[in-house]
């Protein structure tokens, strides 16, 4: 287990621990270009990372988890090799897709084994919730670990340093896992893969160039809206008719499942509403350094933590999934709200306690919700399940993406006609100071935003059947079937 769990961090480390050594990088690599290509560091890295998600499912049940999970974390630690050798710009940006390949299977995968080695009758009271748990925390302080290797080591420690603890998980892997076979090739879909690659790269690329490359309305923002609907419908239509589809429709007739996926992306989309506004709103609003605004997320990380340590407990003594998946949507909600109340001078203490009640409530969520969703998938099945939550999550972001960011210019713009948000840095005295009592409460409008959102987890998580604590996981999954 403790393997799997250095799997997640490495996973989940590595698509944020970038975002704080893009100085460095830029002046060692590209001092001219290198500003306007960063955002390709974390995209190739998402882009390739999310394509694959469900292939890496179904691959899961037909073949074995151990056998994907080596040629996930072997693919990983190549591109991690490759990023930490790039001369260029260009090479970075290709290396990390191909670190985005391998890192697409690191945690998806990582969870279906640990699903596999908990005992059955465990239900959610097993890893899984763990696993989430050590992600979410992992995520929360990936900027902070960049930050310091950079300013202390060198830029491309931040990929170098996944090599040992890849190598470690490598080999104990390959030693220490039993786990089951597979069903065998029956066939894979290529096709539903393709159209399922082709829909989230569409929609990824629209939520990363839209409203600042190009405008919404523009034939490049259309084109890929218009080429994601069709990736969905036509992916829609394979899963219908494919002997093995690589998300068969059938686990959506499984509420469980269906509600999980469904408060998974509200998830991924309200975590994208709050860690990436905090960000700005301490460093455009506050004045905190980009490494010192990291520090402000250790908060959420000890609340996520400390609860997943309460809610192990809670579950072993019978308490309700759905009871903990409404307390931490509730959590998160009323901390939202909270920090939609800031101000230019809220004290940054309060901004700190808010972080903790907030990692409260995504540590309730992120966990349960992964096995929530594997206890009620089919046996045969749970790879595919599995995959389907980080998808879904990955999907919810890059829509939390484009929508907060539409909702932040647009509030801005309103009390700021004309001024970029760009801009507000640059500014002096009296006109910057009324810039950032427009970014503050643009910024406010955001965070509630995302308050709105969580408050439709908490009524989804509501609507989850009730389950008699002594039904057994494996009689669930029958029935499921």
């Amino acid at each position: 287990m403790l393997l799997c769990l250095i799997t997640i961090i490495l996973a989940v480390l590595d698509m944020n621990i970038v975002s704080a050594a893009t100085v460095p990088i830029v002046r060692d690599l590209d001092p001219v270009h290198g500003v306007d290509r960063l955002p390709w560091l974390v995209s190739a890295f998402a882009l390739a990372a999310t394509a694959l998600l469900p292939l890496y499912g179904k691959l899961c049940d037909l073949h074995g988890a151990k056998r994907v999970l080596l040629a996930a974390v072997g693919t990983f630690l190549f591109g991690s090799a490759l990023c930490g050798a790039a001369q260029s710009m260009e090479q970075l940006i290709a290396f990390r897709a191909v670190q985005g390949i391998g890192g697409g299977g690191l945690m998806s995968v990582t969870m279906v084994v640990m699903a596999q080695l908990k005992d059955p009758e465990e239900g959610a009271k097993g890893g899984g919730g763990m696993g989430g748990i050590v992600g979410g925390a992992g995520m929360a302080l990936g900027p902070l670990i960049g930050a310091l290797l950079a300013d202390h080591l060198d830029w491309r420690w931040i990929f170098y340093v996944n090599l040992p603890l890849g190598l470690l998980v490598l080999v104990g892997a390959a030693v220490l896992l039993k786990l089951p076979q597979g069903a065998g090739s029956r066939g894979l879909d290529f096709l539903g893969a393709t159209l399922a690659a082709a829909f989230a790269t569409s929609l990824l690329l629209l939520t990363e160039w839209g409203g600042k490359d190009y405008a919404w309305t523009s034939p490049q923002i259309l084109a890929l809206a218009a080429a994601a609907l069709a990736a969905l419908l036509l992916f829609v239509w394979r899963q219908a008719t494919a002997a093995e589809p690589v998300l068969p429709l059938s686990l959506f007739r499984v509420p469980e499942i269906r509600i999980g996926f469904a408060v998974q992306g509200l998830v991924g989309m309200g975590l994208m509403g709050a860690i990436m506004y905090v960000m700005l709103y301490l460093q455009v609003a506050r004045g905190v350094a980009a490494t010192s605004a990291s520090l402000y997320l250790i908060p959420m990380a000890i609340g996520m933590t400390v609860i997943g340590m309460v809610v192990n407990r809670l579950t072993a003594q019978g308490v309700q999934t759905r009871t903990l998946l409404a307390a931490g949507g509730a959590c998160a909600t009323v901390a939202l709200l909270l920090l939609g109340l800031s101000g230019p001078a809220t004290s940054l203490w309060l901004v700190r306690a808010e972080l903790v009640l907030l990692g409260v409530g995504l540590g309730q969520l992120i966990g349960q919700l992964i096995s929530v969703v594997q206890d009620a998938a089919p046996a045969h099945q749970l790879g595919v399940a599995t995959t389907g939550i980080r998808f879904f999550q990955t999907l919810g972001s890059a829509l939390g993406a484009a929508l907060f960011g539409t909702v932040l210019a647009r509030a801005f713009e309103a009390d700021e006609p004309g001024t970029p948000l760009g801009a507000v840095g640059r500014m002096t005295g009296a006109a910057r100071e009324h810039a950032v009592q427009s970014f503050v409460g643009a910024v406010d409008v955001v965070f509630l935003s995302a308050a709105g959102v969580m408050a439709l987890v908490l009524l989804l998580a509501l609507r989850l059947p009730r389950r008699p604590v002594e039904e057994p996981v494996a009689e669930q999954r029958v029935l499921a079937a």
